[in-house]
């Protein structure tokens, strides 16, 4: 039951990796509208999220109230986009980028559309999240692209960078230096004052998952099955992971204490020193695909499986206990967890549900009722 079910769930995830990567034209999956799973971003006690539908919502993170009336709508009632990356907040303005190939700035007091990039048309899909850096937004498009946008006035500022293929993941910026990974296999560091190339570093395998900075080293999992630490001075491979998982790393790892928690769409979490990649301990095994980006509450790991069940891994033992579980609703869970004073935000959904929970980190007790982001 345990293997059909593990079957079943890889089955889903990759019709939806086929959907993303464009056996869906336009963004629409024949007559219905794409659904999203973003990650949860909270900043000074409010929490950014959007709805599968495409509204972004902010909640008071003391009792899960909403801070404006409604939902702010992302594309329009006619052609709602999807969003799978993480709000993006600086200032006074939260950026989310679409599938609908837009990126939105929106007043975080009121819920207002600041700007729009690209005022007329469309990019390709924006399957990744964006990120804000000293007055730049970022961000990697399906066509392969890595734009840089005037964070006050979306206007673009520096010549797109190409790489080979489609981006999927979210850039990571660390120091003056982004890096960004391509379905090309390639890992790509560069400039963020001009976006010209520092480096590149090409893995055996496609590679979808953001990448990880730790102590002037990059960690990504590629599609070959292997965890690349690269030396992120000069692209140059640290190493690469013994550990073959025979399946795609999605999910961006988590690193504590120099220990590297990498999360597969097998199931497992690979358990990894930092500095050699040799295993610490054996995989722990959660019988259903992680997509999900985990996080990191104090001494605990939280992850959540694709079947809808967030588990709790002490690092001090590697034990692994069930901290919360939303699976028997029959809802799942793909979007990235959020995590902020000690409480785990999770954003789980079904056809017909999408649903915001909050549950203290150490005990998984709700902190406030579930919140529909259904709602208008």
């Amino acid at each position: 039951m345990k293997h059909n079910k593990r079957l079943l769930g890889k089955i889903s995830l990759l019709l939806v990796i086929l959907i993303i990567g464009g056996v869906a034209v336009s963004g629409c999956y024949g007559r219905h509208q794409p659904r999203g799973w973003s990650g949860a971003t909270v900043v000074d006690g409010t929490l950014f999220v959007v709805s599968a539908e495409g509204k972004l919502a902010a909640l008071n993170t003391s009792d899960g109230s909403r801070l404006w009336p409604d939902s702010v709508l992302l594309g329009t009632s006619e052609s709602k986009t999807a969003i799978y990356g993480t709000p993006a907040v600086e200032g006074e303005l939260v950026y989310v980028g679409g599938y609908n190939g837009k990126v939105y700035a929106i007043t975080s007091s009121l819920g207002a559309v600041r700007w729009v990039y690209p005022r007329e048309g469309n990019l390709e899909p924006i399957v990744g999240g964006v990120v804000v850096s000293q007055g730049k937004v970022y961000f990697g498009s399906s066509d392969g692209k890595v734009y840089a946008l005037d964070a006050a006035t979306g206007d673009r500022v520096q010549q797109p960078f190409q790489t080979g293929d489609k981006i999927w993941s979210t850039p990571t910026i660390d120091g003056g230096t982004i890096y960004v990974t391509s379905l090309d296999n390639r890992l790509y560091a560069l400039d963020t004052t001009g976006g010209s190339e520092r480096w590149q570093f090409e893995a055996g395998g496609a590679i979808i998952s953001t990448p990880l900075v730790y102590d002037n080293i990059v960690y990504i999992g590629s599609f070959d099955g292997h965890l690349y630490a690269v030396n992120a001075a000069d692209g140059s491979l640290r190493w690469r992971s013994e550990v073959e998982a025979a399946s795609w790393f999605w999910a961006k790892p988590v690193v504590y204490n120099n220990v590297i928690y990498a999360p597969c769409l097998n199931g497992k979490v690979y358990i990894l020193d930092a500095k050699s990649g040799h295993e610490v301990r054996e995989a722990v095994d959660l019988e259903s695909p992680i997509s999900s980006w985990p996080v990191v509450v104090d001494d605990k790991v939280i992850i959540a499986s694709q079947e809808g069940k967030v588990y709790s891994l002490d690092t001090t033992n590697n034990q692994i206990n069930l901290l919360f579980d939303v699976g028997d609703d029959g809802q799942e869970i793909y979007a990235p967890l959020g995590a902020s004073d000690g409480v785990v935000y999770i954003h789980a959904q079904t056809s017909k549900q999408d649903t915001l929970y909050a549950v203290e980190a150490e005990t998984g007790a709700a902190v406030w009722s579930p919140v529909s982001l259904s709602i208008k």
